[in-house]
């Protein structure tokens, strides 16, 4: 019998919003180095993600995790606050 270790893949984005309950949406952004042309390329995508006690703000960096679905569009919990965003007074 031999265990299998589960890839689990996890992503490091940035909270662009916070409006729905229990949910909140992260940018991930990648660079990608064109095949063709050769000039590096930013692109970006956008998830949301399960935050269980809604304490998370626009501009907060966190890191993602694949999970089960939870509902039509959100397959992806957070798992870490890397850091807060400033908060102006």
């Amino acid at each position: 019998m031999t265990d299998k270790l589960k890839i689990v893949r996890t992503l490091t984005g940035k909270v662009v919003s916070n409006k729905m309950d229990k949910t909140v949406t992260v940018l991930v952004g990648r660079s990608v180095k064109h095949p063709l042309i050769g000039k590096v390329i930013r692109l970006s995508s956008k998830f949301h993600a399960h935050d269980e006690k809604n304490e998370l703000g626009e501009g907060d960096v966190v890191e993602i995790t694949e999970g089960r679905p939870l509902s039509k569009h959100k397959s992806w919990v957070v798992t870490k606050v890397i850091s807060k965003a400033q908060q102006l007074s």
